[in-house]
């Protein structure tokens, strides 16, 4: 597997911004900073907790 330098993520960068646009960009680096502060929320909850089998409102 071939290592990525600093050149390649420059050209990589580079070519991002040709293709999106500016403005593009930084609407994707939102949304994806958004998705990964979800993620990291999500794990960071007890596991129990999704699982709880809801209670019951009243006794029978």
């Amino acid at each position: 597997m071939p290592n990525i330098g600093l050149p390649e993520l420059l050209i990589i960068v580079v070519i991002a911004l040709v293709f999106f646009g500016p403005g593009k960009i930084s609407e994707l680096g939102g949304a994806m900073g958004k998705a990964v502060r979800g993620f990291k929320k999500a794990v960071s909850e007890p596991a129990g907790r999704e699982e709880k089998e809801p209670e019951k409102a009243g006794k029978p």
